[in-house]
């Protein structure tokens, strides 16, 4: 009985660390930033924005597929033919930011970007997550998104938004960083991928 549990307590913990693990990445094959405002660079020049940044740290292709404004349910409507336009390894989802500004329901929020997630994994494209908080005093967490980078089994950073919001020196105006909070934006999106084995 007592080797079972030893057993069976082993399987767990190599589950847990293999949970949230991406291939490693090919500099030969571009990567996909999809989103809204935060991914578009709203509030610095469109060369610094996250997506640029991450390229120059990472020297690979990253696509800015970012447009300002735009819901879930109109990324939901976009996302397919740009998977299948530019056939990345990898997508960066930061998306919903405007369904939290404009009070939209955030089940309705989490279904879209479930379908999302589907629809990269499908094609075999590798997703991160990226959260954004609730628009409060405190920006604290939202649940939907630790609940789909569980449901997906995908890795979530969940904090950098967050945290560059907190800081007037690093946003532009209320809900969008600087060029600077961009940058912490990059790095902490390849502090991310380095930490779940998808830089060599």
């Amino acid at each position: 009985m007592k080797k079972l549990l030893c057993i069976s307590l082993m399987l767990l913990l190599a589950a847990c660390s293999d949970s949230e693990r991406l291939s490693p990445l090919d500099n030969q094959q571009p990567i996909l930033a999809f989103g809204d405002s935060l991914t578009y660079g709203y509030g610095a020049p469109k060369a610094l924005s996250y997506p640029e940044q991450l390229s120059q740290l990472l020297n690979m292709e990253v696509i800015n597929a970012g447009i300002s404004g735009e819901k879930s349910k109109q990324g939901l409507q976009r996302l397919g033919a740009l998977l299948d336009k530019y056939q990345p390894q990898l997508l960066l989802l930061c998306h919903g930011g405007n369904d939290v500004l404009k009070k939209q329901s955030l089940d309705k929020m989490k279904a879209n970007l479930g379908q999302m997630i589907e629809m990269a994994q499908n094609r075999d494209i590798q997703v991160v997550l990226i959260s954004v908080p609730e628009a409060s005093l405190f920006l604290p967490n939202i649940k939907q998104y630790q609940e789909l980078a569980e449901q997906y089994n995908i890795p979530l950073e969940n904090n950098i938004i967050k945290e560059v919001l907190k800081k007037p020196s690093l946003h532009s105006d209320a809900v969008h960083p600087n060029a600077q909070g961009y940058r912490l934006v990059a790095e902490a999106i390849y502090e991310l991928l380095e930490d779940n084995g998808a830089l060599k």
